[in-house]
């Protein structure tokens, strides 16, 4: 089973909503980030959402207003209500999980694609 198991992605219209939802499925020892990237083919992955402990929530320019990224702690799931969707909102998008056992690692997802039609 994939260590960050995500869901929620598909085809949606313009100007509807999606939640995506990710789930760590096994103990990584101490969760210091949660939050979402997306890429598209040949760019960049670039932030999209991201929670630090501490309750600070950051957001990329483009989504403010529009994305919501909530954490669930005791089931170690982060979820992005993602609302009046954009064209330029069709990428795939990344869970990403930072976490300190001995020392601190990243966590990527295997992606799931959003894709937001006119």
């Amino acid at each position: 089973q994939e260590l960050l198991v995500e869901s929620g992605g598909g085809l949606v219209q313009f100007g509807g909503s999606l939640r995506l939802s990710c789930a760590i499925s096994r103990r990584i020892g101490r969760i210091n980030a949660m939050g979402w990237y997306r890429q598209n083919p040949g760019k960049q992955r670039e932030l999209v959402a991201i929670s630090e402990n501490g309750g600070t929530t950051k957001y990329v320019d483009s989504v403010k207003g529009r994305f919501t990224l909530s954490r669930d702690n005791a089931e170690n799931t982060v979820y992005l209500q993602m609302n009046s969707l954009k064209l330029e909102d069709t990428a795939v998008y990344y869970c990403y999980v930072r976490a300190t056992v001995l020392y601190e690692n990243t966590y990527w997802g295997q992606g799931t694609q959003v894709v937001v039609s006119s």
